[in-house]
């Protein structure tokens, strides 16, 4: 059963075989190359052909589109070079047709609007796209950066320090005790959805150590034991989320207000209602893209 949700997680399946900062700029094909795919986001929306359904764009669509940013090379998938820029989004009406649309990368997930293994190359392109947004200048002495490595890399002419892409490791964990388990809602959630609880790890700190850190932070829970699931490269902005399994060695919940709505212990039936969409309450959980998704069937199945 753990097989089928892993599956079904949204930016986890790729056959993106990614160009590297190692690789060097010699590795890199050139812009016009014919057979060359292109990813275009508009904002937080990526432009898609309508038929077939696909995020990858040939060569003449994206002579359409107005100035690009500096592309960035993001590797090659099944053999063809395939390159990520950004327009601006006022130009979102390149996708305005029968031909094309835009989605935003969220909603292209939860409706499975491309295929599966386009959604991590998707995942690549969004987030390496908003780090060089950020970064145009070096952290180290202020001096405007350039895009290297075809765009894994930034480099600083004037000190020549090299700047990598980050990613924000993130534990989200199932707390079980006994046939129940801890979910909660976060105060931005819609009305009714409860999830695991989830927060950043710190300097210096341990996968385990963040999951107890943040249960107790969050709701006054002690944990015992913690046991990695399954990951989900998350791109909102560049997050990689680490799905744990706990045990919770409390049952009296005290919230942290600014952290959590609600957070209460649910039966391992009342999950599987949470699940199939008929809580008696109307209570529902994030949909089967979401890894907290899947940590939630593990514990219904007892894989967890």
């Amino acid at each position: 059963m753990l097989e089928g949700s892993l599956a079904r997680l949204g930016y986890a399946q790729s056959r993106l075989r990614r160009h590297s900062a190692e690789a060097g700029e010699g590795a890199v094909p050139p812009l016009d190359t014919p057979d060359a795919a292109w990813v275009l986001f508009a904002g937080d929306r990526v432009v898609l052909r309508r038929e077939p359904a696909t995020a990858l764009l040939t060569p003449e669509m994206v002579a359409r589109a107005p100035a690009l940013a500096a592309p960035l090379f993001l590797g090659r998938f099944d053999g063809r070079p395939v390159f990520a820029a950004a327009i601006e989004p006022a130009s979102d009406d390149l996708a305005d047709g029968e031909s094309h649309r835009s989605l935003d990368l969220r909603s292209l997930a939860a409706e499975g609007a491309v295929e599966a293994d386009e959604l991590g190359l998707l995942a690549t392109a969004k987030s390496l796209l908003v780090w060089h947004a950020r970064n145009g200048f070096c952290a180290n002495c202020g001096t405007p950066s350039q895009p290297a490595a075809g765009g894994f890399r930034r480099d600083c002419q004037a000190c020549g320090t090299h700047h990598f892409p980050r990613t924000d490791p993130v534990v989200i964990m199932l707390v079980r005790r006994g046939e129940t388990c801890l979910l909660g809602r976060a105060p931005r959630f819609k009305e009714g959805m409860y999830s695991c609880l989830a927060g950043f790890l710190e300097p210096g700190e341990t996968v385990e150590d963040a999951v107890r850190r943040e249960t107790r932070e969050e709701a006054g829970i002690r944990v015992g034991g913690v046991r990695y699931l399954a990951s989900q490269p998350w791109p909102f902005p560049a997050s990689l989320m680490l799905g744990c399994v706990a045990e919770g060695l409390d049952e009296t919940i005290t919230i942290d207000p600014a952290e959590l709505a609600d957070a209460r212990w649910f039966h391992r039936a009342e999950v599987a209602r949470l699940i199939a969409g008929t809580h008696p309450e109307g209570l529902s959980v994030p949909p089967p893209m979401a890894i907290a998704h899947l940590l939630m069937r593990a514990f219904v199945d007892g894989a967890a």
